[in-house]
């Protein structure tokens, strides 16, 4: 690994991550050797807006069971689990932090859906599949940790069959200044790499894709940021794995959000 993605990597991962979100489960008076995705949606829906970005981008999609899909930048294995869950399709995902791909494995088993989903540590810039492996490529708040953004893209269109499809959800930089920190996705701004909506489109465009649908969603993530902050602490949710910052890192969230620092997206692109 390079240097900046060890420092990703270590943001995200550390032991003992499985076992706090299996006592967290447990101590709710769930089965946790027989989940379900919606048991775990508080706490792998990793990203703005949670389980609710998910069921929106996959409804612009049109997923069916024939469709093979890889995530990108999978996390705990929450989306791929959603979308084999409910469209029975086949998921496989990809992510930088190898305990966040033992826990998704782990949860895979725990729900019954390890036939339609697997899971590997690999690197978003050098995709380890076949040219055209895919009929969709999903990623949901990845990208914000990756600078060389043309070579992400791409590598998800060498993946993805002719007339395949890209999904995607970003957080993107407003025009309200740098955001503050720690956010979710990075302790400090050297592990972020924000771009505007305005120059991911084209960043996205000239790597080979044709927008299908392309929607600002900063509205539905600040009204979501706010219910969080209104609600407070919760039992099961993302602290199990982000640890003591997790309140810091919501607040910012909502600040950027209402300062115009930070914007949200999601949009579908076909492969040309």
């Amino acid at each position: 690994m390079t240097q900046i993605n060890e420092r990703v990597a270590r943001h995200y991962g550390h032991a003992g991550i499985a076992e706090a979100i299996l006592a967290a489960l447990a101590a709710a008076g769930k089965d946790i050797e027989r989940l379900t995705p919606d048991d775990l949606a508080p706490v792998d829906e990793f990203h703005t807006r949670g389980r609710a970005a998910t069921v929106d981008l996959a409804r612009l999609l049109g997923l069916e069971a024939r469709h093979r899909v890889l995530d990108v930048g999978s996390g705990l294995g929450g989306p791929s689990r959603y979308l084999a869950h409910t469209y029975e399709c086949s998921v496989v995902g990809v992510d930088l932090t190898p305990e966040f791909c033992a826990v998704a494995r782990l949860l895979a088993e725990r729900t019954g859906l390890s036939g339609r989903v697997s899971y590997r540590q690999g690197n978003a810039l050098d995709l380890p599949f076949e040219d055209e492996s895919f009929d969709i490529v999903w990623s949901q708040n990845a990208a914000m940790n990756i600078a060389e953004r043309d070579r992400l893209y791409r590598e998800m269109r060498r993946v993805l069959r002719h007339g395949g499809r890209l999904a995607i959800n970003d957080v993107t930089l407003g025009p309200g200044g740098a955001p503050h920190y720690p956010v979710p996705w990075a302790r400090e701004a050297s592990t972020s790499f924000l771009l505007t909506a305005e120059v991911t489109r084209k960043r996205i465009e000239a790597a080979g894709f044709r927008v299908i649908a392309w929607e600002d969603t900063s509205a539905p993530a600040l009204e979501f940021s706010r219910r969080r902050a209104a609600a407070g602490p919760t039992a099961l949710g993302i602290h199990l794995v982000m640890g003591a910052d997790w309140p810091r890192m919501t607040a910012n969230t909502l600040r950027n959000l209402e300062e115009d620092r930070i914007r949200s997206l999601h949009a579908v692109l076909e492969r040309i």
